[in-house]
């Protein structure tokens, strides 16, 4: 997961320009609202810069058509979204950052654990890369939670068989990366919409990955 961390203070007259753009029923205050601060978490979530995100990328309840079950959470690696299956054909969308890791896997697996401001491992072969990392290792711990670590302020974690697939869902401080391919990770959501999906599915729900 990547460990650059944006810093960036938005601009609230273009921040609106960019609200007033989004064409979908959602107000603009309600958008606003939506990726508002979080003050009542562990750490502290600021708002996302709303300029930095295409606004076709906000969550929103949308019509979908599929034959999987309600519940069932579907990653479309090719346009950037995750969906939450819902009930009466509806399904709630979020825009998703996708890493080398995010491309690497497909199929059907389950969210087996789900965690809250979790701390941060990096895999041996990333360690290799940037053996700046090592001190983040498994041996030594890990990377503590909070804004800092790269999976954010939830984390889904993908099972196939009983086996840790290393791929995640997670969340991201880095507005600007959602919609588009990162130098690594694997699926990352605003930290605002990790949040909303972590507390919409249950341990154990179908995940597919297309």
């Amino acid at each position: 997961m990547g460990l650059t961390i944006a810093g960036c203070s938005s601009n609230s007259s273009r921040q609106s320009t960019q609200l007033s753009k989004f064409s979908h029923a959602s107000s603009v205050s309600e958008i606003a609202s939506m990726y508002g601060p979080i003050k009542n978490e562990r750490f502290p979530i600021p708002a996302v810069p709303l300029k930095q995100v295409s606004s076709k990328y906000y969550r929103q309840q949308i019509s979908y058509k599929t034959k999987e079950k309600v519940g069932t959470v579907i990653v479309d690696t090719k346009n950037f979204y995750a969906y939450l299956v819902q009930e009466n054909g509806k399904a709630m969308r979020y825009g998703v950052g996708l890493g080398r890791a995010g491309f690497e896997w497909s199929g059907r697996a389950n969210i087996a654990w789900k965690r809250k401001w979790p701390t941060w491992t990096p895999p041996s072969e990333m360690i290799k890369r940037q053996p700046e990392l090592e001190k983040y290792s498994a041996a030594n711990g890990g990377m503590e939670p909070g804004l800092a670590n790269p999976l954010g302020a939830r984390a889904l974690y993908i099972f196939k068989n009983g086996k840790d697939t290393l791929y995640r869902l997670h969340g991201t401080s880095e507005a600007f990366s959602i919609g588009k391919a990162v130098s690594s990770g694997c699926v990352r959501f605003l930290n605002q919409d990790i949040i909303d999906l972590y507390r919409r599915v249950p341990s154990n729900s179908t995940i597919v990955v297309i």
